[in-house]
């Protein structure tokens, strides 16, 4: 089902993520937080996050082949990849997902690092 949905590849070269979550727990509300977060601060916002709620959309899940929330799926750039569990821990997510992510240094602004330049253009 989920397979001809998705393209190959995101518009744009973004990326494309779907989250799992069962209902409105503690549990779902820090993952979306946490997925939000990154795709805001280490993705430069290139990213489109879509929400699925196992409880609400079950055959989705099944036909992704998620058995437990919260799981992470990067649909786009293929291939596919997912975690589950714990995602508030941002390395462990970008490394188990292979996400090419904005560097984050001390004092700057994420979006600001884009360039890599010394500051001057």
């Amino acid at each position: 089902m989920s397979g001809g949905a998705i393209p190959g590849g995101g518009a744009g070269g973004r990326t494309r993520l779907r989250l799992y979550v069962a209902g409105t727990s503690p549990r779902s509300t820090r993952s979306i937080e946490s997925v939000r977060r990154l795709c805001e601060h280490r993705l430069g916002g290139a990213c489109d996050l879509e929400v699925v709620d196992i409880y609400q959309q079950s055959a989705l899940a099944g036909a992704d082949g998620v058995v437990a929330a919260p799981t992470l799926v990067r649909l786009s750039p293929l291939p596919a990849r997912r975690i589950a569990g714990d995602l508030s821990d941002e390395r462990r997510v970008i490394d188990g997902l292979g996400l090419d992510v904005l560097p984050m240094d001390s004092g700057a602004a994420p979006r600001e690092a884009v360039g890599g330049g010394a500051g001057e253009h």
